[in-house]
């Protein structure tokens, strides 16, 4: 009996053992066909890219869907909150070509706004987007209404999916602190972040169309710039060229062609 027992119980740990190291299936995804729908018709940063452009951006957001789970919290993701999630992700790396998230592996949408405490009611519940920490590390939480809001109001110079993954690509070299070591090396760190400081003073003097919250502090500027760069580059090269040439070296991409 006793041996019994302790082939059971050795089945059960070999069992567990497996379950863990095996191989894991993909991630379902949308199809190519219905993923390039999406991204030609309501992506405005997909469109401008060259035919070969196109199909490298089609291919990593298939990968990052691959990878990272899309889960909806009291309500239904569809197809299109898939694509929106991943092409958030691609955007701000799309230049870097190796480059890929390794501090994520699902997205969580909430219906709307959310508080700190990851609650739909009560009070305080302002909160868009935000990187997990805790018992939600590696998972980032995103109003579904404002996912959808970043990409079919495009003019708005604010796409909540854009300022998220910036926080990740930011948050790599280990800090959030506005200077994403990929992209900022130590010789561009000084005046990158005198840039931040100069344009900080003048959205707290009133004198800048940026969002106020970008002031809050580096990181926050960063990811809110970043939304500005993305979603509305002429109009930020034409009010902040400094700034809109900084973040084409951090980015490694001029949006306006």
């Amino acid at each position: 009996m006793q041996l019994f027992i302790v082939l059971v119980l050795l089945i059960i740990i070999i069992s567990g053992i497996y379950s863990y190291y095996k191989p894991r299936k993909p991630l379902p995804i949308p199809k190519s066909s219905e993923i390039e729908n999406i991204l030609a018709i309501h992506v405005e940063f997909y469109q401008q890219l060259s035919s070969s452009e196109q199909l490298e951006f089609l291919q990593r957001v298939e990968a990052f869907l691959a990878a990272v789970k899309v889960t909806g919290v009291n309500t239904v993701v569809e197809t299109i909150d898939k694509v929106f999630v991943a092409a958030g992700a691609i955007i701000p790396i799309f230049a870097f070509k190796n480059w890929r998230y390794k501090n994520i592996s699902e997205v969580l949408l909430y219906p709307y706004s959310f508080s700190k405490e990851y609650q739909l009611e009560g009070e305080d519940r302002n909160i868009l987007g935000m990187v997990g920490e805790g018992a939600l590390q590696n998972t980032m939480i995103l109003s579904q209404q404002a996912l959808r809001n970043g990409f079919l109001l495009p003019n708005d110079k604010s796409n909540t999916a854009i300022h998220e993954f910036v926080h990740l690509f930011d948050k790599s070299d280990g800090d959030t602190d506005g200077e994403p070591e990929v992209s900022v090396p130590h010789q561009y760190a000084q005046p990158w972040l005198k840039r931040i400081y100069q344009e900080m003073q003048l959205i707290n003097t009133g004198r800048s169309d940026i969002n106020p919250y970008a002031a809050t502090n580096e990181a926050e500027f960063l990811a809110v710039a970043s939304e500005y760069f993305f979603e509305q580059p002429h109009q930020m090269q034409k009010k902040h060229p400094e700034l809109y040439e900084a973040l084409v070296k951090i980015f490694h991409t001029d949006v306006v062609k």
